[in-house]
Formats: structure tokens, C-alpha cells, sequence
């Protein structure tokens, strides 16, 4: 690893996590009008997160809750940037939650076992 890099914390993730969420909610709560008679307002909310988190994280290597924290999603064990199929897959992942709280030894979730990332703090 890079000096510059070092692993992400728990706390540090789970509040990028959540200010992800705030912007899905919000940016939905302008949406649901529109889509009131189609969708539910919950499943309107999960779709605006998954693609908030997935279109910025594939276009700028984090969602914007984890660049306002100065984290980084990097392509594992290579610290390069991550493929959007990954992207994709680590957000659906992320949204099934139960993969998210399980960690390996080396404290990466499932999520990112699977999609091959890891979240990196930018010093």
C-alpha cells in the first residue's frame, strides 16, 4: 500500500454511508411526485441511492459522502481504479446490507470481498 493510503475505519464509513442516504432521500423526495403512481416512495428512495452511489463512485472513485471524508474505493489487491460492473455490484450489495456488516480478518466487508474493492482514507 501507498503511503499516502491506509485503511478506512468503521465510523468513517458508516457516515459516508449515511450522508449517501440523506442525499438519496432527499434527491428522491423531489422524484417521488413524479413517480408516485408507479413506484413507492421506498423503493424510489433504494433506486436513487443505488444509482447516486454507483454513477459518482464509478465516475469519481467514491460517492460523494466518501469524498466529503476523503475515502476511496480502489480495485483490491491493486489499488487501481474499480470497474463500473464492480461498482454496480458492491452498491446492490451494499443495499442487501447483511453483506456490509460481515468483515473478513483483514476488516473489509463482504461487499467488498465480493466486488474486489477495498475503501481506502486518503491522508
Amino acid at each position: 500500500m501507498r503511503n499516502e493510503l491506509s485503511r478506512a475505519g468503521y465510523g468513517r464509513r458508516f457516515l459516508a454511508l449515511w450522508i449517501d442516504w440523506l442525499i438519496a432521500l432527499f434527491s428522491a423526495g423531489l422524484l417521488i411526485p413524479v413517480f408516485s403512481s408507479s413506484l413507492s416512495a421506498t423503493t424510489t428512495r433504494l433506486i436513487v441511492f443505488f444509482l447516486e452511489v454507483s454513477l459518482v463512485t464509478s465516475l469519481g472513485g467514491a460517492s460523494i459522502g466518501q469524498r466529503l471524508l476523503k475515502l476511496r474505493v480502489l480495485s483490491w489487491p491493486d489499488y487501481l481504479f474499480v470497474k463500473p460492473g464492480y461498482v454496480l455490484m458492491r452498491t446492490f450489495l451494499i443495499l442487501l446490507i447483511l453483506p456490509a456488516l460481515f468483515t473478513d480478518s483483514q476488516g473489509r466487508g463482504f461487499h467488498d470481498r465480493w466486488a474486489r474493492t477495498v475503501v481506502l482514507k486518503i491522508n
